[in-house]
């Protein structure tokens, strides 16, 4: 349904060291950049953040990225503890979601809830 999704962000600089890290063991990578607007994707730029322009605070959003399995969420989990990031929900399974819903919540440096979720059974 989306072709691409942009947030605006306080701190350029703080969001996409957070960014970086994250999508890293997604696949993703910054793939534009012009200035401080930042385009993040695998074969072109779907995710996107931009310095705010239009002042006050900003509402909380929810930012799910796609985790090829499991060990992709546990990956994600860990940059994002590395870099400092409030953790909202550790890797667990959520079958109240469905079946073989797992993912983690951590929060941005903008205080967005993003999620790394895959939907694929566990390996055994």
């Amino acid at each position: 349904m989306l072709d691409h999704l942009g947030i605006q962000v306080a701190d350029p600089t703080a969001a996409a060291s957070f960014y970086d890290s994250v999508l890293a063991p997604l696949g993703h990578r910054r793939m534009l950049q012009f200035g401080e607007v930042i385009g993040y994707g695998s074969d072109h730029p779907a995710f996107w953040i931009s310095p705010s322009e239009t002042g006050g605070p900003a509402r909380e959003s929810h930012i799910a990225f796609t985790a090829a399995d499991r060990a992709g969420v546990d990956a994600f989990f860990a940059a994002a503890v590395e870099v400092g990031a409030q953790v909202l929900h550790e890797p667990k399974e959520w079958p109240e979601y469905h079946e073989h819903y797992y993912g983690a919540f951590v929060r941005d440096p903008d205080g967005n809830n993003v999620e790394a979720v895959s939907h694929v059974p566990a390996r055994g």
